[in-house]
């Protein structure tokens, strides 16, 4: 099979823009939330790069283990060249880095460095061992029988959230075991940091250094604390010799851990997992945009080393805890991301067994008729303020069952959503409730953020939408007629009652949510006057924004069809981009065309028109409803992320955008949900045009599209 390669020659696209240069990242994972990452160049500007951020059980987290990694070529005349990033100084650093680097590619998701210098060429490749703290760096040689290769490892032992400026943890004690050597801070709950050369003529000079006031100029950008001190024990020397490759492991794991593998099997079995993640999909084409993104979005399914106790509660009942990591570098899961990505992550990927876990392993936290909002770093419980993220699941398992038909997981999970809509109609946290008096769903509690649009800075919360919101209610009544379907299925004489709670929120919604003068929906209605500041049944949000497109794209739409082309028309007009929906029109007051500088600014501008990849999905989806002939159509709504896939971090897609050209990616460098979606449309469009090239969607029933089978047997 042929596995997608992404090449960037080196520098890219204009040589000059420093800032373009340095913009460029990579990620990779290790399947239990842990990452490296860093830019190309190999500067550090980051408080999140490192070449090994450790996933360790709560309440430790995901800690910066070896933050950087000097490289030295040096040859027999004495000369020594930089190849990588320098040693980390006080210094503003050179976005550029050395100009040794002559190409960058990702082979299957895989980084690989190419570096040529004195008439030799050196490649690099790095991964992390899956389910492992253990990063793989390893080196080959061209155009000479031998060099020698010194690496000087920097490391700082520190939480990934807390700030750079944190003093430095000591003392650090380094020591030699066999044939490894370890890095530890005494009286430290901290594992060990464990290195071990495979190649020839390896040695380990002890040379302690402490590198004082190293500048993250990313962190300076967005008004963080950006100067702090890194420590090396020393460095490692050994021979690189022409087809004779080289590797350093460092890991977190135990001595026996780390030999279970040697390195050359190590990265076999890597690969290999990467071929069947894509066979899963076939026929599809392994090589485009599809094939990238099927591989990006493995690095978000993990299994979460954190809750340990989690994980061996679930093995003892014989499942397994999944969960999906919102987005690198500081998102942990969360409840909404979780449920919104699950069908393009696991789904259309062909991981059904992993989905169901995902549920089952959320279905298990469900607390007063929600799910977590999310679960903070290193924490064991969730927190719940959200109104939606439960609404969410209820779409997700609709999806999930439409792949796998998993009547036993249903099963477990029915009772408990006939207990989520018990709470809602009663009542629950947060002020979420169905209004008595229309059915619809309310919520607001003073100092919370309860949508996805959730900016809150200082006790400042940004959009409240305190009231009716209109993705809230599209996304109840889908839940209502999914309940009624359900309660029919399992001969519950529940499904009546759920089918007239339906209708009723049906027919306020299409009385109360349309705006007639804008000729769109209200955002929210019933809502926080901004004048008064106080909740007015009479004043209603007519602010054009995305989230009314879910009243058309959910499988079961809460609008009439006779308003679905004025809603998709608007926000086509007024909302899309080529990487997704901006958040507000443009023309409204609150409008911001850059999502940009410290954390006050970046919130006032997150969803005040700030554009979000991930609605690409729903926009599609609808569009397709309206319009099921027109996938030309369709696809100019995704058409901006292959060219994106060479920015940023590459391979990837990012969280945010700016509002205008030339739409600047912004926030977290690889989100869940804006892979998720992109992947997910992009398989439907093409599972329709390999079925009949004429027709792009096979009915107007089902946004989504009935799954169409991807080669593998169903996890049920």
């Amino acid at each position: 099979m042929s596995s997608p390669i992404r090449r960037i020659p080196w520098p890219p696209i204009d040589p000059d823009d420093a800032e373009a240069t340095a913009s460029l990242e990579w990620l990779v994972t290790n399947g239990i939330g842990g990452y490296a990452s860093g830019t190309v160049s190999g500067v550090v500007t980051r408080r999140y790069h490192g070449l090994l951020v450790a996933a360790l059980p709560s309440p430790l987290g995901r800690i910066v283990m070896l933050s950087h990694l000097a490289e030295q070529l040096r040859l027999d005349d004495g000369r020594r060249f930089d190849i990588g990033g320098r040693e980390p100084s006080g210094d503003a650093p050179d976005a550029r880095g050395t100009g040794y680097l002559t190409e960058f590619r990702l082979e299957a998701g895989l980084p690989v460095w190419r570096y040529d210098v004195a008439g030799l060429s050196v490649e690099k490749r790095l991964f992390l061992r899956h389910g492992q703290n253990s990063v793989q760096i390893s080196y080959s040689l061209s155009g000479a029988d031998r060099v020698d290769l010194v690496l000087r490892p920097s490391v700082n032992f520190r939480r990934q959230e807390a700030p750079v400026s944190e003093r430095l943890a000591w003392p650090y004690e380094c020591r030699a075991v066999d044939d490894r050597f370890e890095v530890l801070l005494d009286d430290s709950n901290l594992p060990p940091l464990r290195f071990k050369v495979h190649a020839r003529d390896s040695s380990f000079v002890l040379k302690g250094r402490r590198t004082e006031n190293v500048l993250y100029p990313v962190e300076e950008s967005r008004g963080y604390h950006a100067r702090g001190d890194l420590w090396s024990p020393g460095y490692f020397c050994f021979a690189l010799g022409n087809g004779e490759p080289a590797t350093l492991v460092a890991s977190t794991e135990s001595a026996e851990t780390m030999g279970f593998l040697e390195s050359d099997s190590a990265l076999t079995a890597e690969q290999n997992r990467r071929e069947r993640l894509l066979a899963r999909v076939q026929p599809l084409p392994p090589g485009g945009l599809i094939g990238e993104l099927l591989l990006a979005a493995d690095q978000f399914v993990i299994t979460p080393a954190v809750r340990r106790d989690e994980t061996v509660q679930a093995q003892a009942s014989g499942d397994e805890v999944r969960t999906i990591v919102a987005g690198y570098h500081w998102f942990t899961d969360w409840g909404r991301d979780t449920m919104i990505s699950l069908e393009g992550l696991t789904l259309v990927t062909g991981r059904h067994v992993e989905a169901g876990c995902i549920l089952r392993t959320f279905a298990k936290h469900v607390r007063n008729g929600l799910i977590p909002n999310l679960f903070p770093e290193g924490e064991r419980e969730g927190l719940y303020h959200t109104a939606d993220a439960t609404l969410w699941f209820f779409h997700a398992i609709d999806r999930y069952l439409a792949y796998s038909g998993d009547s036993v997981t249903f099963g477990m999970l029915y009772p408990i959503l006939k207990d989520i809509v018990r709470w809602h109609l009663a009542g629950t946290l947060f002020g979420i409730h169905a209004d008595t008096d229309d059915g619809l769903l309310a919520q607001g509690a003073p100092g919370y953020q309860l949508t996805w649009m959730d900016a809150k800075v200082d006790g400042w919360v940004v959009t409240p939408r305190r009231g009716k919101a209109v993705e809230i209610n599209a996304l109840w009544y889908n839940a209502l007629k999914l309940m009624e379907q359900w309660a029919t299925e399992q001969a519950d004489p529940a499904s009546a009652e759920y089918g007239r709670l339906a209708e009723r929120v049906f027919r306020s919604f299409n009385e109360r949510f349309w705006y007639e003068d804008g000729g769109h929906l209200f955002d929210v209605v019933d809502g926080e006057d901004p004048a008064s500041g106080s909740q007015d049944r009479r004043w209603n949000d007519a602010k054009c924004r995305p989230n009314q497109i879910f009243a058309v794209a959910l499988p079961h739409p809460v609008l009439d069809r006779s308003r679905w082309a004025a809603v998709v028309d608007t926000v086509r007009d007024r909302l899309l981009t080529p990487v997704g929906l901006r958040s507000l029109a443009p023309g409204d007051p609150d409008y911001k065309t850059r999502y940009f500088g410290d954390l006050p600014a970046r919130d006032a501008a997150y969803h005040q028109g700030t554009v979000w990849a991930w609605l690409a999905g729903p926009f599609v989806d609808a569009w397709l409803r309206v319009h099921p002939e027109d996938a030309a159509g369709a696809r100019r709504a995704v058409h901006g992320f292959a060219r994106h896939l060479d920015r940023a971090c590459v391979g990837s897609i990012s969280e945010v955008f700016d509002a205008e050209a030339p739409y600047t990616a912004r926030g977290c460098i690889a989100q869940a949900w804006s892979v998720a979606e992109v992947l997910r449309v992009l398989v439907k469009l093409e599972r329709c045009a390999q079925a009949d090239p004429r027709q792009t969607h096979a009915s107007n029933r089902r946004p989504a599209g009935e799954p169409v089978s991807l080669g593998v047997p169903s996890s049920s």
